[in-house]
């Protein structure tokens, strides 16, 4: 019969005490990201207070009263009508001590640029910004003003509602709050509603190139949504440290940190910030994203509906408070001034908020001392301990002590992250679907929390066959329990310090974690050892006196894990798809890392005295068989829901010779996830007896479609694997277009002194009506171009190949593209172009309708050619 021992009871009753504890900490961080905190001010609020309703008013308007604000359709002309008609009512009822302007302008431009590690040049024409400047009567022209941006389309096929309406909603609110509250800002304000962000940052690269004001902005806030609610981000700040420190001193419910900068260049994606702050302006400012409900980002489900309660208000709320005090700063200056500057900042501060409550905020040069001292108290502490009574033999031993414990830690965290991967690649072995969690994301920690703090009992289970250093300078055997858990404890704390001084060390700006654990067990060990004085080490109410004091270093932990760990999973679903078989295995073994690596960071603090009774074979084993239940049984839940979909893109394709002809239609079919496109047809037969896919359907037998197909979304192009080609009927192509996209010669090619050879080509768009862009992949001994002031982009190299240089065109004119291309030699010039259309043809419509309610379908016509020269 299976007996538990007394210590084996006390284990458990600790480790269910741990899960009562972890869950009501997970509850008010779920409470704060979900921000059930904040109280919406409804349609009637008072006219000197931010409205999240009178902000949704705009939204509902913008995302489901006027039909798609895609560049190409007609409802982005609508959207930038409905934009300026609530500027000039605003202007009309403004008071007589404020100067507003009010301008629409039509931008155009040429630039190349890095996006998605990828090398391309943009061309464009006739977006349309509409900028309004609200001033003082007594300032002037070239007084420093702060800049407030947020742009107005919307990807294809999203009525985008948080991406981005929320957006101008909240700068639409906030002009109109200007206004209302009679406030006469010290400092001009400037707010710009662009009309080309998702076409990669057009709209903001024109105003910030060539509109007449902007040398003298001083200060920028960019407002962007990578979802429809919960924390209003701020993800990146600078150039320079006082942007983020206004931020700290003025915000009412400040959220964000600057971790979030370090990693912000690895998402799939980019924001207007990096107009104005690097590429182009070199402009201090904010970047502010609303970062979750990331299901719906870019999808038909981005509707008002989706919005989560509070999240606007609560942006609103602190973007006027940061708009007075930029206005108030002493370091707002325009470009001239900045340029005059003797000494530049560029010092990248470090900041955290707890909780949305208040933001810790220290310089790079504070942090030097803050992130220093970690290192000297672990390596000081022993001598301080042991050399005054032992000696200094014995102050050495007590390092190599906590040494031992750094690296036993060191292992256990590791162990932490290798038992879910494994967990997770044995789930996938034995079933049929990866990402169950994606729909459900509690399960990634029901899955994975239990087998990942096994891993990190493990080594403590394995220390005593490693006896300590010390024990030759202790002759009573009754301390070595206290020496242990010394050196355990002291162990864990030096691995948080090396860590944030790494971090530190790296210039980067997200060691504050670690640095805010180490520093808390400090106070929670000096509490500890006084209650072991008084209860014994072996009590369990001194493990409970030991943990209370942790809890607000824990409820940091869990929010900013928490947060971490769901923005993660929501990104799992547009990360991208990778070849099988290791592609099918990367989404689940990414995220089981991740609920690995923050639960080392919830529990490690703490686990170098808990462990004390939690590492017993009888509760380790408990930890992993919860797990393996846990994986069974989550095993059953569909991945996928409404709430959660499935991302799919779906092309109609036409290959055309010329103006006139077509050889070729198709539907092509990718993913964004590790599903591949068998389970969709599995679980979608309405889609599979569309597309005539029968029982006996594999990736083997199926007729692929290669990236060079999905040429008009490039390079977006890059996240597919997989791709599937379906034959489509042609003839309703050539009854509803009379001329296709095509490219021609305009006049006679030149040849100059040097051989060199200048080709000079047309580009028609033939009778497409709702072109969203066109890309020219151009292909040959390339040496020069008319696009981006003559500047070839950094080439695409494929083995075999020459090397290709690729352009994206946009916006809609009377008048064709023409440019010019130069070679230096005889050899041809090779152009591909791909062209994306947004009208559906009937047979498509009736195929994307036959997708089921958990799958989004992003759908569009495609129109591809090849031209030699």
């Amino acid at each position: 019969m299976f007996r538990l021992s007394s210590g084996d009871v006390a284990g458990f009753k600790l480790l269910f005490s741990l899960a009562i504890m972890y869950g009501m900490l997970s509850m008010v961080a779920y409470y704060v990201m979900q921000m059930k905190f904040i109280t919406p001010l409804g349609i009637d609020a008072p006219l000197d207070r931010f409205s999240e309703a009178r902000a949704i008013e705009h939204i509902r308007v913008l995302a489901h009263e006027i039909d798609g604000r895609q560049e190409g359709r007609q409802g982005l002309h609508d959207a930038a009508k409905y934009i300026r008609t609530q500027l000039e009512m605003l202007r009309d009822r403004a008071g007589p001590n404020v100067r507003i302007e009010i301008e629409e302008n039509q931008v155009n431009g040429s630039f190349n640029m890095m996006f998605l590690g990828h090398s391309l040049s943009l061309g464009y024409r006739n977006h349309t910004n509409i900028v309004m400047r609200v001033s003082s009567l007594e300032s002037k022209d070239t007084d420093p003003a702060i800049l407030l941006n947020g742009h107005f389309d919307s990807p294809p096929g999203s009525p985008g509602a948080g991406d981005c309406g929320s957006c101008v909603a909240s700068i639409l609110e906030v002009a109109r709050l200007t206004i209302d509250s009679g406030w006469a800002p010290p400092k001009p304000l400037i707010f710009l509603f662009n009309g080309a962000e998702e076409l990669f940052m057009l709209g903001s690269h024109g105003f910030i190139t060539t509109h007449k004001w902007r040398n003298t902005i001083g200060a920028f806030i960019n407002l962007e949504a990578s979802g429809t609610g919960g924390l209003d981000f701020v993800c990146q700040s600078g150039p320079g440290s006082w942007p983020s420190q206004v931020y700290a001193q003025s915000a009412i419910r400040p959220m964000g940190n600057s971790a979030a900068q370090d990693i912000f260049g690895i998402v799939p994606g980019d924001t207007d910030y990096r107009m104005f702050a690097r590429d182009f302006g070199s402009i201090p400012g904010l970047d502010i994203i609303i970062v979750h409900g990331g299901y719906f980002y870019h999808t038909s489900a981005d509707s008002v509906e989706r919005l989560l309660p509070g999240s606007i208000q609560a942006r609103g709320d602190n973007l006027f408070n940061i708009v007075k005090a930029f206005t108030n700063s002493s370091k707002l200056e325009n470009a001239h001034d900045r340029g005059l500057a003797k000494e530049r900042d560029d010092e990248q501060p470090m900041f955290f908020d707890y909780l949305s409550w208040f933001l810790v905020y220290y310089s790079r040069r504070q942090g030097m001392i803050f992130h220093s001292i970690p290192v000297a108290m672990y390596l000081l502490i022993p001598f301080v301990l042991r050399f005054s009574k032992y000696g200094l033999l014995s102050s050495f031993a007590a390092l190599f002590d906590f040494m031992k414990g750094t690296l036993f830690h060191v292992i256990g965290v590791i162990l932490a992250v290798i038992f879910p991967i494994v967990f997770s690649i044995l789930r996938l072995l034995f079933s049929g679907q990866s990402m169950n969690w994606f729909a459900h994301p509690y399960l990634a920690y029901i899955m994975f929390v239990p087998c990942s703090l096994a891993g990190m009992l493990v080594p403590r289970i394995y220390w005593n066959f490693f006896p300590l250093s010390q024990d030759g300078y202790f002759l009573k055997s009754s301390k070595e329990v206290e020496l242990v858990e010394e050196a355990r404890y002291w162990g864990a704390f030096g691995l948080y310090a090396f860590i944030s001084m790494a971090y530190f060390s790296f210039g980067l700006s997200g060691g504050f974690l670690t640095l805010s654990l180490a520093a808390f067990m400090v106070p929670t060990w000096i509490v500890y050892r006084s209650s072991v004085k008084y209860y014994g080490i072996e009590s369990l109410r001194s493990a409970v006196l030991f943990v209370v004091p942790s809890i607000p270093c824990l409820l940091h932990s869990v929010y900013f894990s928490g947060f971490l760990v769901q923005f993660l999973i929501e990104k799992m679903g547009m990360m991208g798809s990778l070849p099988p078989p290791h592609g099918y295995f990367i989404p689940d073994v990414i995220v089981a890392a991740a609920v690995g690596a923050v639960t080392g960071v919830c529990a490690g603090p703490i686990l170098p005295v808990i462990g004390h009774w939690l590492a017993r074979s009888s509760v380790v084993q408990f930890l992993l068989h919860t797990s393996v239940i846990a994986l069974a049984l989550t095993s059953q839940f569909f991945p996928y829901s409404i709430d959660a979909p499935k991302r799919v893109i779906l092309q109609h394709t036409v290959v055309t010779a010329d103006s006139g002809k077509i050889n070729d239609t198709s539907y092509d079919l990718s993913v964004l996830d590790s599903n591949a496109l068998p389970y969709l047809f599995k679980h979608a037969p309405e889609v599979a007896k569309e597309l005539h896919v029968d029982s006996d359907f594999s990736f083997e037998t199926a007729n692929m479609s290669y990236r060079e197909a999905w040429m008009g979304i490039y390079p977006l192009s890059s996240l597919f694997s997989r791709s599937l080609k379906f034959p489509a009927s042609r003839g309703e192509f050539t009854r509803h277009y009379r001329y296709f996209p095509h490219i021609s010669t305009t006049k006679q090619e030149t040849i100059s002194v040097d051989g060199s050879r200048r080709v000079y080509l047309e580009f028609s768009l033939g009778s497409l009506k709702e072109v969203w862009v066109s890309v020219l992949n151009i292909t040959g001994p390339i040496s020069g171009w008319s696009f981006a002031n003559s500047t070839l982009p950094a080439p695409e190299i494929v083995t075999g190949a020459p090397p290709s240089y690729i352009c994206r065109l946009s916006g809609v004119a009377k008048e064709n593209w023409t440019f010019w291309l130069e070679t230096n030699g005889s050899g041809e010039i090779r152009i591909e172009v791909g062209v994306i259309e947004q009208y559906l043809m009937d047979s498509m419509k009736r195929l994307k309708s036959r997708f089921p309610e958990w799958v989004d379908t992003i759908a569009f016509s495609s129109f591809l050619s090849t031209y030699i020269f």
